[in-house]
C-alpha cells in the first residue's frame, strides 16, 4: 500500500514557553490514537515547534484504511435452508441486506445453535478524506492551562489560529476551522521573513522555515540557545550558570537565538547571589555569568528573537531594565535586614496557613513540638535537637520578608540567607533552607539530621493537617502537594536511617491539632496508608517486583530503613533457583492456618507428636528461631531470610508423612500450633502468601 508524509502545521500568536511541549505532546498522542482508530497504517510521530507554531509530521501514513473483515449473523439455519439444504426467502433477504451473493452464506455454529452468517468485507476509505473530517477535532482537543476566544467565532484555543498547514504528502487536506482554511502556507519569522512559505511536500518543511529565519526544531533550536550564550560568555572570560529550566524557557520565548551580552553595576554584586541570579531569569529570562572561580560577574547574557543593526542598543535597554529590577531587589533586602527573626515570627501570626488549620505562627508552634518528640525518637543528641528545636522555630520566618514577596522561589534560601545575617549557627541557617527538601522529583535531601527532624515535622504537619480536615488528594487535585511531601518524608527517613515508628509519628502529629479541628476519626489510619503508597510507588521505581513489595508491607511499614531492607532481602531470595518450592510450601502453611480458623492455638505439647516428622520440625524451628533472633538484632536480615528458608525441607517432609487435620482434635491443634509458630517465624519478615509462584 502506498504511503505518505503527513504534516500538520498549527500557525497562531505567540504561545506561552510553559504550554508549548506538553501540547505538542498531547497533540502528537491524540493524532495518532485517531489513526489508529481509524486503521490508518503509520510510522513514527515527530513534534517541532516554537512560539508561533505547534506542529506533527507522522511517517508512513498509508492512504487508504485497512480493509476490515464483518462478520454478519443472520437467521437460524432452520428458518433460512429449507429441509433440501437451499436458501428459503429469509436467507435471501439476509443476504441482500448483508450485500453479498446467496451463495457466499455459510453456517456458523454458535451457542444458541446453527446460524446463516455473511462475511462482508469494508473497503478501505480515504486518508485524506478521513484526516479532513477528525483534524479539527484533533487540534481543538489540545489541553492548555488557559485558552481563549477572539472575534465572534467559538473556536478556543491557547491563542488566535492564523494558519493551517495540513499536506500528506503532496496534497493539502482540506478542512476549516473557525474562519481559517487549511493549505500548504505556513509563515516565516514574524519580523526578518514575515511572509508566506509554500510548502510543497513535508520534507521541505524545516529546511524552509531555517531559510525563514524559524529553527522550528525544538532540539536544534535548544542546542543553538546553548552553544550561542557559551560563546558569549566565553567573549567576556565567563561561563554561564547552569540553569536547565532557564534554558527550556528561553528555547521556547525565540525562533532564532541572538544573544545580547550586557553588564550591571559591580554595586549590586553586595547583594547575596541567588537574589541577583532569581532577579535576572525570573523576571528578564537572562542568564547569569560566573567566573572560573564559580563568583557572579557583573555581565548577563539575554537572548533575543531578532537580528538587529545595532546590538549595542539593544544591550542598553536590557541593561536599563535589569538596572531597575536589582535597585528594587537591594531595596527590599535592606530593609529586611532592619527586622530581627523574631519581628519576623511575630507576623506569621497574622499570615494563614489554612482556613481550619490557623495561621503560620501556630504551624511552626505545632513543628517544633513534633521536633521535640521526633528528636528523642530517632535518638539524637542533645546538640541535634537543640539545633533542630531553633530551626523550627525560624523556618517560616523568610515568608513575610519582602525579598520572599517579591521573589517566592527564595523561600528558605533567604530564610537561611537571613539567619547566617543574625549569626545563627551553620546547622540552623542550612535546614532553615533544607527543611523544604525535596522540592522536586528527584531533588536533593537535607544534609544533616537538623534539616532532616525539622522537614519531617513539617510536611507531617501538612499531611496530618490537611487529611484531619478533609483536605484529601484525589487523582485530579493535590493542591497542597501532599503527594510529594509524603514521598518526601519517606525519602528522607530512608536516607538518614531514621527508624522511629511512622504510626507513632503520625499520631503525635495528628494529636498537636485542637479536637475541634480533628474532624476525621480514621485521619490517622488515612495518613498511614497514604505513607505506605508512596513506599510502594518509591520501591516499584525502584524496579523491585510488585508481589516482594507487597509480601513485605503487609507485614508492617512503620519502620522505613526496615521496609527497605526486608524488600532487598526477598528480592535476593527470590532470585535463587530453589525458592519457587520454599515459597509454595511456606504459603501452604499460611492457607492450611487460614482454613483452620483456630481462635486460640495452644502451646506445641512434643508429648503429643505421633510421627518423627513433627519432632524433627519442631526441633528445626526452635534452632532456627534462635539463630534468626541473633541476626535479626545483628541487624543481618538477609542471613535471617536465609536462615528461615532451611526450614522448606523438614516442612515438606512433615506434610509428607502426617494429616495436619487429624481427627483427635489434640493432635490436629498440636500440629496447626507448630505450623503457627513457623508462620510467626517468617512473617517477622514477609507475607509468603502475597508471592507469586
Amino acid at each position: 500500500m502506498t504511503t505518505q508524509t503527513l504534516l500538520l502545521e498549527i500557525g497562531t500568536e505567540e504561545i506561552p514557553a510553559g504550554y508549548i511541549e506538553p501540547a505538542l505532546a498531547a497533540l502528537s498522542q491524540t493524532l495518532i490514537q485517531r489513526l489508529d482508530a481509524a486503521r490508518i497504517a503509520h510510522g513514527d510521530a515527530r513534534t517541532y515547534g516554537t512560539p508561533r507554531r505547534l506542529a506533527v509530521q507522522i511517517a508512513r501514513v498509508a492512504e487508504k484504511q485497512t480493509p476490515l473483515s464483518v462478520e454478519m449473523i443472520g437467521p437460524p439455519k432452520k428458518v433460512g435452508l429449507d429441509d433440501k439444504g437451499r436458501p428459503a426467502v429469509a436467507a435471501k433477504k439476509f443476504a441482500e441486506k448483508a450485500g453479498v451473493p446467496v451463495a457466499r452464506l455459510f453456517v456458523k455454529e454458535t451457542e444458541k445453535g446453527a446460524y446463516l452468517c455473511a462475511r462482508k468485507m469494508e473497503k478501505g476509505k480515504s486518508t485524506r478524506a478521513l484526516l479532513s473530517a477528525f483534524l479539527p477535532e484533533v487540534i481543538l482537543s489540545t489541553p492548555f492551562p488557559k485558552s481563549m476566544r477572539w472575534g465572534s467565532l467559538s473556536v478556543s484555543f491557547a491563542r488566535p489560529i492564523h494558519t493551517l498547514l495540513a499536506l500528506l504528502g503532496t496534497r493539502v487536506i482540506p478542512f476549516t476551522l473557525g474562519n481559517v482554511k487549511s493549505g500548504r502556507y505556513t509563515l516565516g519569522h514574524a519580523f526578518m521573513a514575515p511572509g508566506k512559505i509554500r510548502i510543497d511536500h513535508p520534507g521541505q518543511y524545516t529546511k524552509k522555515l531555517r531559510a525563514a529565519h524559524v529553527l522550528v526544531d525544538i532540539k536544534e533550536r535548544k542546542k543553538r540557545v546553548k552553544t550561542s550564550v557559551e560563546k558569549a560568555a566565553k567573549k567576556i572570560n565567563g561561563r554561564i550558570l547552569e540553569d536547565a529550566a532557564l534554558l527550556d524557557t528561553v528555547t521556547h520565548l525565540v525562533e532564532t537565538p541572538v544573544p545580547s551580552t550586557g553588564r550591571f553595576d559591580d554595586a549590586f554584586l553586595k547583594l547575596p547571589p541567588e537574589i541577583l541570579i532569581t532577579a535576572m531569569r525570573r523576571h528578564q529570562k537572562y542568564f547569569a555569568v560566573e567566573d572560573d572561580r564559580g563568583r557572579l560577574m557583573p555581565h548577563f547574557i539575554a537572548v533575543n528573537n531578532t537580528r538587529t543593526r545595532k546590538p549595542s542598543l539593544v544591550a542598553t535597554g536590557h541593561e536599563r531594565v535589569l538596572r531597575a529590577r536589582l535597585a528594587d531587589a537591594r531595596f527590599f533586602f535592606e530593609g529586611d535586614l532592619e527586622e530581627t527573626f523574631d519581628q519576623r515570627v511575630e507576623k506569621l501570626k497574622g499570615v494563614l496557613f489554612q482556613s481550619e488549620l490557623g495561621t503560620l505562627h501556630e504551624k511552626i508552634d505545632r513543628v517544633r513540638s513534633l521536633v521535640a518528640d521526633l528528636s528523642d525518637s530517632a535518638g539524637v543528641s542533645a546538640a541535634v535537637k537543640k539545633d533542630a528545636l531553633r530551626a523550627a522555630w525560624l523556618c517560616k520566618a523568610d515568608l513575610v520578608s519582602q525579598v520572599v514577596g517579591e521573589f517566592p522561589e527564595l523561600q528558605g534560601v533567604m530564610g537561611r540567607i537571613y539567619a547566617e545575617r543574625a549569626k545563627e549557627s551553620k546547622r540552623v541557617a542550612r535546614a532553615v533552607e533544607e527543611h523544604y527538601r525535596p522540592t522536586h522529583s528527584g531533588g536533593a535531601l537535607p544534609q544533616d539530621d537538623v534539616g532532616a527532624l525539622v522537614g519531617i515535622a513539617d510536611k507531617l504537619d501538612s499531611i496530618c493537617g490537611c487529611f484531619s480536615v478533609g483536605l484529601v488528594p484525589t487523582g485530579a487535585s493535590d493542591p497542597y502537594a501532599l503527594r510529594r511531601q509524603g514521598i518526601g518524608i519517606v525519602q528522607i527517613l530512608l536516607d538518614r536511617n531514621f527508624r522511629f515508628s511512622v504510626q507513632d509519628a503520625v499520631q503525635q502529629s495528628i494529636n498537636r491539632f485542637p479536637k475541634g479541628v480533628r474532624k476525621d476519626p480514621e485521619a490517622a489510619q488515612k495518613v498511614l496508608r497514604f505513607l505506605q503508597n508512596r513506599m510502594v510507588h518509591l520501591l516499584a521505581e525502584e524496579g523491585y517486583a510488585k508481589d516482594v513489595i507487597q509480601a513485605v508491607v503487609a507485614v508492617s511499614a512503620d519502620c522505613v530503613p526496615d521496609v527497605w531492607e526486608r524488600v532487598r532481602a526477598l528480592d535476593r531470595l527470590k532470585q535463587a533457583p530453589d525458592f519457587e518450592p520454599l515459597a509454595v510450601a511456606f504459603k501452604r502453611v499460611v492457607n492450611i492456618l487460614k482454613q483452620a480458623k483456630a481462635a486460640k492455638l495452644p502451646q506445641v505439647d512434643p508429648a503429643l507428636f505421633e510421627d518423627r516428622s513433627e519432632a524433627a520440625l519442631y526441633k528445626a524451628f526452635q534452632k532456627v528461631a534462635a539463630d534468626v533472633d541473633k541476626l535479626l538484632n545483628k541487624g543481618a536480615l538477609e542471613k535471617a531470610l536465609v536462615r528461615i528458608a532451611s526450614l522448606r525441607k523438614p516442612v515438606d517432609a512433615f506434610f509428607d508423612a502426617v494429616l495436619v487435620m487429624a481427627e483427635d482434635q489434640r493432635v490436629r491443634m498440636n500440629r496447626l500450633a507448630v505450623l503457627s509458630s513457623i508462620a510467626g517465624l517468617f512473617d517477622r519478615i514477609a507475607d509468603f502468601s502475597k508471592i507469586s509462584t
